[in-house]
């Protein structure tokens, strides 16, 4: 898996893609015809992506996968009508909505299961808990957001897997994970880098 960083042109148009994608979903509801692809080849890679919708600074949908079968940018335009429709937390994005909607995504660099909890940077990597069926996921920038100290973000993210804030420490898997997040507001990104 390559997982070079995105160029500036590359992230800007990975985040015009989800737009236009959203768009065309939103206003011509069952469309299968989506916007053609951009050409840069960091966005040819096999990459995880998450795409968060946020509307007037709050949540609105976040999806994302680890194991893409696609390159970044048919992940990106995936995750985003899945973050817009498909997040079980909220209703779905109305075509209203979208010009208030702020689009950010987190290409992510593969996961690696770690045994020493030292090994986790906070602001750097993301988590990704499990045990028996149970999973959970926290991009880095949630713990940045939040000023989570390394042991809140690790009790945190076992939370979100509806596991007990200490599993960490009783036998579920701890796998962290990079991510370059960017936004439209930032598409330089910021808030945390690649590892």
């Amino acid at each position: 898996m390559n997982d070079r960083r995105l160029t500036a042109t590359e992230r800007t148009e990975l985040l015009a893609l989800a737009r236009r994608t959203l768009a065309e979903r939103l206003h011509h509801a069952g469309a299968d015809e989506l916007p053609a692809p951009p050409t840069g080849p960091g966005l040819q890679q096999h990459r995880g992506a998450f795409v968060t919708l946020t509307l007037a600074g709050h949540l609105r949908g976040c999806i994302g996968t680890f194991r893409p079968q696609e390159p970044l940018w048919k992940v990106v335009q995936s995750m985003a009508i899945s973050a817009a429709i498909h997040d079980p937390r909220f209703h779905p994005v109305q075509a209203d909505e979208l010009a208030a909607i702020e689009i950010e995504i987190s290409a992510l660099t593969p996961l690696r299961v770690i045994t020493d909890i030292e090994q986790i940077e906070v602001g750097t990597h993301g988590l990704y808990i499990t045990r028996g069926p149970a999973g959970g996921v926290l991009l880095p920038q949630v713990a940045v957001e939040y000023g989570w100290s390394r042991t809140e973000f690790l009790q945190q993210t076992c939370r979100k897997a509806g596991l007990p804030a200490e599993a960490w420490q009783q036998g579920a898997t701890i796998e962290i994970f990079g991510a370059e997040v960017f936004s439209e507001s930032a598409p330089d990104g910021g808030k945390v880098s690649c590892a």
